[in-house]
């Protein structure tokens, strides 16, 4: 069975989320620097036999563009471009940051580590890719 990527872009990092080989789970892989994730997506596509990409569409409450949605369709065609055969999806990625936090604090991770905003874009492209599992 082939996997599912998610993917939380950002302009400085992206954060990178990958279901199991059943597709049941969603865990988070890594963030990555935005100028290095193609070349970890052409990687990790292969290596880790992914046939579906979810991308997070960054939307307002009231479902118009954000100020990172152009930038957010760009990379959706560079990664049509690049990955001729794979689905990719757009998913609503509104209050995902805000769901991460509060998910790291539930789970008793420290202050100092929340800080990380690495780790913010890894479990907010794991809420992505959850969201995007829990709809099919």
């Amino acid at each position: 069975m082939k996997r599912i990527l998610g993917i939380d872009f950002g302009m400085k990092r992206t954060g990178i989320a990958i279901t199991d080989e059943n597709n049941i789970i969603a865990s988070g892989l890594t963030t990555v620097p935005t100028k290095e994730v193609m070349q970890f997506l052409i990687k990790t596509v292969k290596e880790k036999n992914v046939g579906t990409l979810v991308l997070g569409e960054p939307k307002r409450l009231n479902m118009e563009d954000s100020h990172s949605s152009q930038n957010v369709r760009l990379f959706k065609e560079a990664l049509e471009k690049q990955f001729l055969g794979l689905e990719i999806v757009m998913m609503d990625e509104r209050f995902t940051s805000k769901m991460a936090m509060q998910s790291l604090i539930d789970g008793g991770v420290s202050k100092k580590k929340r800080r990380q905003k690495e780790l913010i874009d890894e479990v907010s492209a794991t809420i992505i890719l959850q969201s995007y599992m829990s709809s099919i």
